[in-house]
């Protein structure tokens, strides 16, 4: 059986509201900025700014390819941060982090082409055939 993705949408609301949250509560987010990128108010406004800007380009048809990607990277760039964020505050942080594997995939997966992304497999028609007489490679 294919694995079933959600739609799309879904993936948009979770980076939208993850960064708006770096909005709403910037000093949760800046104390687990490296020390070596200095002043950690920047580094979470604009990490905020990625992960909405993501989100809003997967929320629409026409730019999910970019947005899909740029999930994908924001993601895995944050990663780090989230294993801090465990070590320091704990608990149901800890849970997070095995998250971040499927939201990647998921990502990556609409950063796809979408000829690519059909879901079940497919009848591939042979070279040189016509539909009706086609048969499978």
């Amino acid at each position: 059986m294919p694995l079933r993705f959600p739609s799309p949408l879904w993936l948009a609301g979770i980076m939208v509201a993850g960064g708006s949250a770096h909005f709403a509560a910037p000093s949760l987010y800046a104390r687990i900025v490296p020390e070596a990128l200095g002043e950690p108010r920047p580094w979470v406004y604009a990490s905020g700014i990625a992960e909405v800007t993501a989100g809003l380009l997967l929320a629409h048809p026409r730019t999910r390819r970019i947005g899909g990607a740029l999930t994908a990277g924001v993601l895995v760039a944050v990663f780090p941060a989230n294993v801090k964020m465990a070590f320091d505050a704990g608990g149901i942080w800890w849970a997070r982090l095995p998250l971040q594997l499927p939201l990647v995939w998921w990502a990556w997966r609409e950063a796809r082409p979408a000829s690519s992304r059909v879901q079940g497999k497919r009848e591939k028609i042979a070279p040189n055939s016509s539909a009706g007489d086609a048969g499978t490679l």
